[in-house]
């Protein structure tokens, strides 16, 4: 008599997928289940007085009359716009001059500003405290005429 050509491997690689199978089936049913039971009550959301979402509806007595027009839906216009000094003040956080750029931390803005070697002036160190110009750069603010500040 032959052996079996069903190995124990093939025989248990067989009965996962058929578990897996019925695993598949029986969530599916469970899905189809549970959104038969929710309701569109369920699903309604209202949005209170304040602003907040909430699940019951709001007090029609607290019912606030907007006027559509004071509604502002672009970005408002900046009407007073100040006169900024183009040479600020800083201080340089890091300087390496082998690979030609640095950062200077800006004492107006607390922003850290991109500074390339050919933009310095005068010889800086780390922790000087410099004058320079803003330029938007390719890639954000860079330091332009970069010198010590004295």
């Amino acid at each position: 008599m032959g052996r079996s050509q069903e190995t124990f491997n093939k025989k248990d690689v067989k009965n996962k997928k058929e578990k897996k199978k019925k695993d598949k089936e029986k969530k599916k049913l469970e899905r189809k289940d549970s959104e038969k039971s929710g309701s569109l009550e369920d699903m309604i959301a209202y949005v209170d007085e304040n602003g907040r979402i909430t699940s019951t509806p709001p007090d029609p007595n607290k019912k606030k009359l907007i006027d559509s027009e004071s509604i502002l839906i672009s970005i408002p216009k900046q009407d007073t716009v100040e006169d900024v000094d183009p040479i600020r003040k800083g201080i340089v956080t890091y300087l390496n001059e082998s690979k030609g750029f640095g950062f200077i931390k800006d004492s107006l803005t607390q922003e850290s500003v991109f500074v390339h070697v050919k933009n310095i002036i005068e010889e800086i160190k780390e922790g000087n405290v410099v004058s320079f110009e803003v330029q938007m750069g390719p890639k954000g603010p860079t330091a332009m005429q970069v010198k010590l500040f004295r």
